[in-house]
């Protein structure tokens, strides 16, 4: 019996594949130790900002998802700002890079990099 996915961190296929052609760039594709850390932090035009890297040492308070086969990481603050978000890939003419799509958030600046609860 499976059952949805609740308060979790979600990935679509195009951000994906990015992060993995990201990890296979930065020489670290092949290392399974390593993992995706989203967090929020102060600042942006709305007050909040995303942020992404590589990492591969947990913390003791670090909330960790698994969604579309990526292994994805945050700290608990960071968390309660991202649940039931969305990562997502954009390549188009109108921006290229990652944005998400938080249901938390009440306003987001123009270029989607910051977001106001």
């Amino acid at each position: 019996m499976s059952t949805a996915l609740e308060n979790s961190i979600y990935i679509s296929d195009k951000a994906k594949s990015k992060v993995h052609q990201l990890m296979k760039d930065a020489g670290i594709g092949a290392d399974s130790s390593y993992f995706l850390r989203v967090s929020v932090v102060g600042g942006g035009c709305s007050g909040l900002s995303y942020k992404l890297d590589f990492d591969n040492e947990s913390k003791p308070m670090d909330q960790t998802f698994e969604d579309n086969g990526v292994k994805l990481v945050t700290d608990l603050k960071s968390f309660l700002y991202l649940v039931n978000t969305m990562l997502d890939f954009s390549d188009g003419l109108n921006g290229k890079g990652f944005y998400f799509s938080n249901p938390n958030a009440s306003r987001t600046c123009g270029c989607g990099e910051s977001f106001a609860v």
